[in-house]
């Protein structure tokens, strides 16, 4: 996934909104095909969807493409029009056992030579949306050798729980999905926050997710990407006391000291390792 911070949800039927999509600043553009179009127009949709992922990509954007569930009747045909060279992924809803996604791949891996793309290119982001999928989520996420990261949907989860929407309805999928993801080298991607309006509760709920593991947030609209970037993105302060712990372990190595003290903290090798991932993700940004 790479970088992943913000990922932008755009209904697959509106061709203006997928054609400022990509200036938007978001680092990935979903284009939906699932939940913001409704039944009536979901075929043709299909193909002001397409238009947008081939626009869309030969702008430089990363894009993904939210298909209808496997057991709808409708994947085939959404994968036949979307899947174009280019594609990087599909994100799959209501992913709730393995067996969704190998469905899934059998029929990736069709439109892929159907339209000369080499197999196995596009990812899968599967989201995660049920009491039973966060029970099945280890064997999920190594169902088929696509997936790339795990991501939740609140709303429908939270539906499932039979309570509304909430920090603490949420914290033991966030939990699980982001110990899987991380057991199994995947990014994790956060739930949308639904109230638009709320700057202040989204960024909470970012930050909160960037602590406790999440790589990124699915947004739902262009406002929301510019406070999830910041937070899911390395601060000032952040990054100088990465380059000051790298140069503590690196003074201890010339003296083969296995750790070594800074401001009266021992920085041992896993701090090492998280100093250079805050570098690593600085630089990528900066490129």
């Amino acid at each position: 996934m790479d970088i992943c911070r913000t990922l932008l949800f755009v209904p697959g039927n509106r061709d203006r909104m997928i054609a400022k999509a990509g200036a938007a600043g978001a680092d990935v553009v979903v284009i939906d095909l699932e939940d913001a179009v409704p039944p009536a127009n979901k075929r043709a949709a299909r193909k002001v969807a397409r238009a947008g992922v081939e626009s869309l990509v030969a702008a430089g954007c990363r894009v993904f493409v939210r298909v209808n569930n496997v057991h709808t009747k409708l994947t085939r045909g959404d994968l036949t029009d979307v899947v174009r060279p280019g594609l990087a992924g599909v994100v799959h809803p209501k992913t709730d056992k393995p067996q969704d996604l190998r469905d899934l791949d059998v029929l990736l891996r069709e439109a892929e030579l159907r339209n000369k793309v080499r197999p196995g290119d596009v990812a899968v982001l599967p989201l995660i949306e049920s009491p039973a999928a966060i029970l099945d989520l280890q064997r999920i996420a190594v169902a088929i050798d696509r997936v790339v990261g795990l991501s939740l949907g609140g709303e429908d989860y939270a539906t499932a729980l039979g309570v509304p929407r909430s920090t603490e309805a949420l914290a033991h999928a966030r939990g699980v999905i982001v110990t899987v993801a991380a057991a199994n080298g995947i990014a994790a991607i956060d739930t949308p926050f639904p109230a638009i309006t709320d700057a202040k509760g989204l960024l909470a709920e970012a930050k909160h997710a960037a602590v406790i593991g999440f790589r990124g947030k699915y947004v739902i609209h262009p406002d929301q990407i510019a406070p999830v970037n910041a937070a899911f993105s390395p601060t000032t302060q952040e990054i100088a006391e990465a380059r000051r712990v790298i140069a503590a372990a690196a003074r201890a190595g010339k003296q083969r000291s296995g750790a070594v003290a800074l401001d009266g903290k021992m920085v041992d090798a896993p701090i090492v390792e998280r100093a250079h991932r805050v570098l690593a993700v600085a630089e990528r940004l900066n490129t």
